[in-house]
């Protein structure tokens, strides 16, 4: 197979790959040993889905009833782009054979459409609308993948890691902010074993495309002189300046915190100690730093004595301080993919990261939400957050606590 990405080669019999995937995963559920034909893709996904304890046999579950479903995804930026990908899509969403999804970045299902006999065969596997589909919620599915790795993606049949879910084959692709690149959800065709083709993928790849067009075109870019940074889940911030998408190394991106940090501008030596840990690092390596920045922003964004640069910034973690500063915590949740550059050592960064990470917790953990306490404790930074699990555990209803009244048993077995 020349594209891993792709479930089924042209010359694989499906029928033959079902069996010896499902013999692949019985043997993983059993003794986790991954073995062939298990694609990488899916097998690194059967291991994330171990390491959050989802069980084989359970069931993606219901998050956002209709009272909270109607509104959460009027208001979500993904609405403004459902008529392009309905527009799209109609043909697969009314043929009987095949369902249409649209799930938020964090894998909750806001739109399933389709025939009424597929959705309820659907209905059988909880793959309805306001159910989480991601990878920590429901293993290995091509949305709750696709989000994961953050790439358009296949998943045939005994893949699934879910056996409830394993007679069905999806293709989906994330959907992205057209300006900052976060990941807004993705989008996702799901059918029987003839969708593991390669015009599947790349035809829902083709619709993200759109999607992410229809939505740059109702939001434009910044006017020159305005500067957005997004520095939130990614180790590499994304600046977009003057009508440019500049994405920055690493240590570029520690320094545009920093900077964006102090509008007023900052002296070289504060800069230094802002930066690096290391305190053998010389006055001379910060100002080769910077002077590599400046050839790659230009001259006019980044000034010097001191340094500074020369526009207000509208960074992501300030907005999610601001939010969160007015009460509006769902909105800073929303707003939050994940802890600032995560991957970063640099003093002024884990500070910034830490009090940041904790004032969003603190705040989900008092508001008592069992929605937005679900969104935290079922991402990748907030999977063994014990206390937040405790808080989800007492505001869920009643059906769902026994599983995670488990749960915090468990994780307050592992941290003791």
């Amino acid at each position: 197979m020349t594209d891993p990405w792709v479930a089924l080669a042209a010359d694989t019999d499906p029928g033959e790959r079902i069996g010896q995937l499902r013999r692949a995963h019985e043997v993983f559920t059993t003794a986790g040993r991954l073995e062939r034909p298990v694609r990488p893709v899916v097998g690194e996904s059967w291991r994330r889905s171990a390491r959050a304890r989802v069980s084989p046999d359970g069931a993606a579950l219901v998050e956002l009833g209709p009272d909270d479903l109607g509104p959460y995804r009027d208001g979500h930026p993904l609405a403004s782009a459902m008529p392009v990908i309905r527009e799209l899509m109609g043909a697969y969403a009314t043929d009987g054979e095949h369902l249409l999804a649209v799930c938020d970045a964090h894998g909750r299902l806001m739109w399933v459409e389709g025939a009424a006999v597929t959705r309820r065969a659907a209905d059988r596997m909880n793959f309805v609308e306001g159910a989480r589909w991601a990878e920590t919620a429901a293993g290995t599915n091509a949305p709750g993948t696709a989000i994961a790795v953050d790439r358009p993606v296949q998943v045939f049949a005994a893949e699934h890691f879910l056996r409830p879910v394993q007679q069905w084959t999806c293709a989906a692709a994330p959907l992205h902010d057209p300006h900052t690149g976060r990941v807004l959800g993705a989008v996702d065709i799901t059918g029987g074993d003839r969708l593991a083709h390669p015009h599947s993928l790349a035809f829902v790849q083709a619709v993200a495309r759109a999607a992410e067009s229809h939505l740059a075109l109702l939001a434009p870019a910044p006017a020159c002189g305005n500067m957005r940074l997004s520095a939130l889940g990614r180790d590499e911030a994304l600046l977009v300046a003057e009508g440019r998408r500049i994405r920055l190394g690493r240590r570029h991106s520690e320094i545009l915190v920093a900077l964006a940090r102090r509008p007023e501008g900052i002296g070289g030596d504060e800069l230094l100690v802002e930066l690096y840990e290391d305190e053998s690092v010389t006055p001379v390596t910060l100002r080769a730093e910077l002077s590599r920045l400046r050839r790659l922003l230009g001259p006019d964004l980044l000034l010097s004595r001191p340094y500074r640069l020369s526009a207000p910034v509208d960074a992501d973690f300030d907005t999610v301080a601001r939010r969160l500063a007015s009460g509006a915590v769902a909105a800073a949740l929303g707003a939050y993919p994940g802890p600032l550059l995560p991957a970063s050592r640099s003093p002024s960064v884990v500070r910034l990261r830490h009090r940041l990470q904790e004032q969003l917790r603190a705040a989900l953990i008092a508001r008592g939400d069992p929605g937005l306490l679900a969104d935290w404790v079922y991402s990748p930074w907030g999977e063994d957050d014990l206390p937040a699990w405790r808080a989800l555990a007492s505001a869920a209803p009643a059906s769902r606590r026994p599983a995670l009244l488990a749960r915090v048993r468990t994780l307050d077995a592992e941290q003791r």
